[in-house]
């Protein structure tokens, strides 16, 4: 009889074991969505805690509780509201926008009546 060679599924089994592993410590932060859902989601001790999450039952989005309230998200959207046209008007005026956009136009006109697609 030939030698049979025995093996595993790849991925579905590991060979590390837990055994010496220190984790991280954790936090627990309950959240809450407008159906009523409160839903607890676990963190880094030293993590950055959004103010949203999404609601795993609903997919709507649920506000983080302190203190058993939810927090005020008034500071938060201002910051959401920006937008990458918005940062680009913070570097260059709308008079220096125009002209590159004048130049890019010209550019590429002058590409296309030679066949030329690409720079």
């Amino acid at each position: 009889m030939a030698e049979v060679m025995r093996g595993m599924r790849l991925g579905a089994q590991s060979l590390e074991s837990d055994q010496g592993v220190e984790l991280s410590s954790r936090k627990s932060v309950q959240f809450v969505c407008p159906s009523d859902h409160n839903f607890e989601v676990v963190f880094s001790a030293d993590a950055e805690l959004p103010d949203t999450w999404e609601c795993k039952r609903c997919d709507a989005i649920g506000i983080r509780q302190e203190n058993g309230k939810s927090i005020s998200l008034a500071a938060s959207d201002a910051e959401a509201a920006r937008t990458h046209y918005d940062m680009v008007l913070e570097r260059r005026s709308r008079d220096e926008l125009e002209d590159l956009l004048a130049e890019v136009l010209a550019d590429m006109r002058k590409r296309r009546s030679e066949g030329r697609l690409t720079a």
